[in-house]
């Protein structure tokens, strides 16, 4: 029986995005709430997160598909991952992941393990995503900096007594922010 990889990634689909998702979570401080609680609402990180690799995985799968189209489902993960600790490379490297994760899968199954050689595109595909998403992480960086900046020159920074990064800074130095308009 001839097994084509359009199959392989239909039959392997939810393996596939559940290691892929695991493996992206397992990168945050707090991955073990993020992995139990399936409620996109009470776990936006691990909701989001699953939702948004789900419709890239389709995406990344399809032939002839336009780069652009990743665009949607990547800012979705790197808006989260824009405001938590990570550098850019720890932010956009779990998209690799699927790579990997699929030619695992297919390297245990005797029947498709032919397929690996096939992969080219698909793995092509996988490297303008992540090259996409680091765009994008930085895109959302560089607008939380310019909110953090507007913040600092307008003195809005006052009204908010929470760990804001323009309070912090003013504890630190004794004095406000000020930047030249």
């Amino acid at each position: 029986m001839d097994l084509d990889l359009a199959e392989a990634f239909r039959n392997y689909e939810d393996k596939i995005v559940d290691g892929w998702v695991d493996y992206t979570l397992s990168s945050y401080k707090s991955s073990v709430f993020f992995k139990k609680s399936p409620d996109k609402f009470a776990n936006p990180v691990g909701g989001n997160t699953k939702e948004a690799l789900s419709a890239l995985f389709k995406l990344l799968v399809k032939k002839d598909v336009d780069p652009a189209e990743f665009a949607v489902p990547l800012e979705q993960i790197m808006r989260i991952r824009s405001i938590q600790e990570f550098t850019a490379s720890e932010a956009a490297g779990p998209i690799f992941a699927v790579k990997h994760i699929t030619r695992a899968l297919l390297e245990k199954d005797s029947e498709r393990k032919h397929l690996i050689s096939e992969l080219y595109d698909f793995e092509f595909a996988v490297d303008l995503a992540t090259l996409q998403a680091f765009d994008l992480y930085m895109q959302c960086r560089e607008q939380l900096y310019l909110v953090r900046i507007k913040e600092i020159k307008t003195g809005t920074h006052i009204l908010t007594d929470s760990k804001c990064p323009s309070n912090l800074l003013k504890k630190d130095t004794g004095t406000p922010a000020t930047f030249p308009v």
